[in-house]
This record gives C-alpha cells, structure tokens and sequence, in this order.
C-alpha cells in the first residue's frame, strides 16, 4: 500500500503532507512545481511541473496536489485531507455523519470566505516585490475578512479552542493552512483573539513544525 503525494512543498500540497505526520503514515512525495514558476517549462531538463505530460496523466486538470493512493488517484487538497482522514480513523476524522457534514462545511467555507483574500494579503504584503503590490487589493482584503474571522473566532470560543468537535481534526488543518495566508495582516489577528492563539498553537504542533521544515528547505 503505497501513499504518493504530487506537489511541491511551496504549494497547498503542504495541507495533506502536514495530515499525513499528523496521522503517521508514510508516503511518497513527488516535487511537482507550478509551471508559472519556471522561465521556460519546456527547456530540456525542466523539473517536472504541473503542464509536464506525466503530471497530466495524474491530473488532466494541471494542478497540485493530487494523491495516488495504491491506485485512487484524488485532486484537491482539502478533499485529499478528508478522504485520508476518513480512511485512517482515529481522532482526526469525523466520528459520525454529523461532524463528516461539518468537515466538509469547513473546508468549503475556508475556501469561498477566506482563501482568495486571505492569499492576497500573502501576496500584496509580503511575497511580491514592492512595485507588483496594490493597495487596493490589500485595502479590498482587509474589509472582507474581519466578518469571517469573528465567525472562527465564535466557534473558536464555543468549541474549546478547535473548529470541530473540541478536539484537534482535519478540518483544524484544513482552516488553518488557509488562514495562515493571512497571517501578514497582524491586526486581523488582534481583533479575534481566539483565531490567533489556536493558529499559533496548531502551528505548534510536531506535524505541522515537520512539514514547514521541509517547506523552508524547498528553493522559493
């Protein structure tokens, strides 16, 4: 039985290789890189990335990550996240249909309410240079993810300090590998003081410290 991972470290891949220390199984990582990262993705002994037509047969649509699990090939990394939580149980995954809703509630609200904004504020403050970054966009984000964060925070607050279930799961992952694009807007954090405590101690935790290890050793 053998897990593969497509995806570099510097990609959402990160998401299901922190889940994967999280619930200690091993598996197989290919370093697909985003295509738009290379000068010249076709220059002869260009790394394999996501328009190489090997990393198409994977995945037709050209994006990482995406898993082969001994012959299940899936895309999209928070439904990677919880179909290999499901698959191996424990108390990482939903215990029943209830919380196997909310899991998926989680993850889609991360990803409409947060994450293009969220990747924004990565962007527009930090990861581009000086004369690539509006204002605008920064301003745009900073007005749209107050609601949403007050939103985590009150679950936050009502759940013990987790998402779901008063326990740590795959849906803490999946929020916070989305939430932690935000993290150069630090008075987002400020105001919702129950978000920025449990972001801090999720990225405490050994599973999370291994995979950004990883990430840092990664070329950018």
């Amino acid at each position: 039985m053998t897990l593969t991972i497509y995806g570099c470290h510097r990609s959402r891949a990160t998401r299901n290789v922190w889940l994967a220390n999280e619930l200690g199984i091993s598996f197989k990582q290919v370093p697909v890189i985003q295509a738009y990262r290379l000068a010249d993705p076709d220059a002869p002994g260009a790394p394999i990335h996501t328009r190489s037509p090997e990393f198409l047969k994977v995945n037709p649509n050209g994006h990482i990550p995406s898993i082969d699990d001994d012959g299940f090939v899936l895309h999209e990394s928070l439904a990677i996240n919880l179909y290999l939580a499901r698959k191996h149980g424990g108390p990482l995954a939903p215990k029943d249909v209830q919380e196997e809703g909310l899991a998926a509630m989680w993850a889609l609200w991360a990803a409409t309410e947060c994450e293009t904004h969220a990747l924004n504020l990565t962007y527009h403050l930090a990861a581009y240079p000086l004369e690539k970054r509006d204002p605008a966009i920064v301003a745009a984000a900073l007005a749209a993810l107050p609601a949403p964060f007050a939103v985590l925070d009150k679950a936050l607050a009502e759940g013990g300090g987790y998402v779901m279930g008063g326990r740590f799961t795959v849906v803490d992952i999946n929020v916070a590998e989305i939430i932690r694009y935000a993290k150069p807007a630090a008075q987002l954090f400020d105001a919702a003081p129950n978000v920025k405590a449990w972001l801090e101690a999720c990225h405490a935790r050994p599973g999370f410290k291994a995979m950004w290890a990883a990430r840092e050793a990664e070329a950018a």
